[in-house]
């Protein structure tokens, strides 16, 4: 497994990532000054988004099926714990996007290859 979000788990057989995209923000509040810079206070943590890129190959794993139960997590709103497979717990979040691009048909229409971005935002805990 390489990381999991709730129950899901992200590995070969099911969705492979190609990187772990990490964004923390910090906000500050400022006061306008006369004749020097503006005056700033810490008012806590901003945003802190993931971003998951990657792609699946049909001939490896069934990727809908996978991104279908991503976008089933993503409808009910909750937030899910998100932990890699070092144990590393990253913290709650909650699923704001989902893109998938279809590429490398079959003749039946079917996929070779699905790439895929899932978005993550993290959530604190009480929304767990």
């Amino acid at each position: 497994m390489l990381l999991s979000l709730g129950l899901f788990a992200f590995g070969i057989d099911t969705l492979a990532f190609d990187e772990i995209q990490r964004k923390s923000s910090w906000r500050h509040a400022t006061a306008t000054r006369i004749g020097a810079r503006d005056a700033s206070q810490f008012t806590g943590p901003g945003d802190e988004t993931i971003s998951l890129p990657g792609a699946v190959f049909t001939e490896i794993a069934d990727g809908e099926i996978s991104l279908n139960e991503i976008r089933r997590m993503a409808g009910t709103g909750d937030a899910w714990p998100l932990v890699d497979g070092r144990g590393y717990v990253y913290g709650a979040f909650v699923i704001t996007g989902l893109t998938e691009t279809l590429k490398h048909f079959w003749p039946d229409g079917t996929p070779r290859q699905i790439d895929f971005a899932i978005e993550l935002l993290r959530v604190d805990q009480d929304a767990a």
